[in-house]
Formats: C-alpha cells, structure tokens, sequence
C-alpha cells in the first residue's frame, strides 16, 4: 500500500525529465497517472515505466500553450479516471537571452506556457480537487528569480516569478477547500541541462560545484521524492510555499 492509492495524479510536461522524475515517484507510491505533453512518443514510453512499477497510467497528446483547450482535457482525465487528487504543472516552452534580443511573442510564449497554462489547469481542476475532500497543486518555478544576475534569464524568472505570485493566491484562496499549493524551484539533471553539460563540461563542473550539496539533482529521487513529501500526509499545513530543490544553491527569502 502506497500513500496515494486510488489517488490520481495530472503531471504536464510529463514525458521526461522532471515531469517524468515526478510521475515515476508518485506512481511508486500507488498513484494513477495522467501523462500530459506534446509527443506521443515520449508520453508512451513514460506510461510504460509507469505501469512497470504497478501503477494505471493514460497518456494525453497536450499543448499547455492551447489555453482554451485545457478544461476538455482536465474533464476528460476526471472522467477517465474518476477524478483528480494531484495537479503538477511542469511544462513550459519560454525562450531565454538577453532582453533586446527578444521578441515580444518569444517573451509572452514564456507566459502562455507558464502562469497562464497553469492558471487554466488550476482553475479547470478546483472542482475535482475539491470535490475529492481536497487536493494539492505544485507548480514549478525556478531559483533563477533569485539569481545574483538575471542576464539572459529576464524572460524565464519574470513568467515563473508571475507563476510564484499564482501559487500564493490560489492557497490563500483555496485552503479553506481543502486544497493546498505550492511551488517547488528544482535543479535537475533533464534532458536539456545533460545536452548543455556534455557540450559545455568546464562550465557545468563550475555550475555543480556552486552548488553546497554539490551535484545537480535526480529526476526522480531528488526532485520527485521530495514533491511525493508534499503532496502527502506529513505535509498537510504547508501550503503557499516555494521549496527550493536546487541543493542550497539559491538564498530564497
């Protein structure tokens, strides 16, 4: 018996890295899983793992940037599955770079597929969560709004800041709905930060090496453990919060 059993789970960007890391955890801890993201292929493959493990797990073909589109597909899942306990909001297709050399539908792509998706998926999923006596949303943001120089990371920490703003009012708005919300900022070893290490090995040894743990985190047991922990039992008054799992690397205030 897990912590989750017969409890259902709804990961965006689930078919690798992070979202997967977290869809792996909670699927271990006897959650049913909705596998959202934009390729077939990679939701398919992360369902098997899934199902490896014991779990029931359904892949949905999803484009968070169609906005209009995410109450059919949350109505969908419910239905699929009887309901909804768990929302994580992990995708995003924002840009990076310097300011000026941004475009403005490069800059809003960022929130499209950041505060708004997850706003969309939220709000679409209240009346499950609150239906089943209370669920938890995680949304994902990043220690780069902390960074001691935003150079090249103005558009990213400025939608995941909005993100982070979100997450504090849906849990001021919602807790006496029994639902509870929070952030979680990660460093992780995804498939693009493993692209970015091999091309660049001087610079991500110097990457790791500032951070105090000294490593950059696990998908699954690092950043996925520690989101099955607050969507759990042992954390059932925090709400609100933004937990850095970057291994102490940023000062979060």
């Amino acid at each position: 018996m897990g912590h989750f059993d017969g409890r259902t789970a709804v990961i965006s960007g689930a078919g690798q890295g992070v979202g997967q890391g977290i869809a792996l955890a909670l699927a271990s801890e006897g959650a049913s899983v909705a596998v959202l993201g934009r390729t077939e292929r990679t939701l398919v493959a992360t369902c098997e793992l899934l199902r490896e493990r014991g779990a029931r797990a359904e892949p949905f073909v999803f484009d968070v940037l169609d906005t209009a589109g995410v109450p059919a597909v949350v109505e969908d899942v419910a239905a699929r599955f009887g309901g909804i306990d768990i929302l994580v909001n992990n995708a995003y297709s924002g840009c990076y770079g310097p300011l000026l050399s941004l475009s403005g539908e490069q800059f809003r792509r960022g929130f499209d597929s950041g505060p708004f998706a997850a706003f969309a998926f939220m709000k679409a999923a209240h009346p499950y969560l609150r239906e089943n006596g209370g669920g938890v949303i995680i949304n994902l943001v990043t220690s780069a709004m902390e960074r001691w120089d935003l150079s090249t990371y103005g558009a990213y920490a400025a939608a995941k800041s909005a993100l982070r703003t979100l997450t504090r009012a849906a849990a001021d708005e919602w807790g006496r709905d029994g639902i509870r919300v929070n952030a979680i900022a990660p460093h992780a070893v995804s498939p693009a930060y493993a692209r970015w290490r091999e091309a660049h090995p001087e610079e991500a040894a110097e990457f790791a090496a500032s951070i105090p743990l000294g490593y950059v985190g696990d998908c699954e047991r690092d950043i996925g453990r520690a989101v099955v922990m607050l969507c759990g039992p042992d954390a059932r008054y925090l709400t609100g919060a933004t937990v850095p799992l970057d291994g102490g690397q940023a000062n979060f205030g």
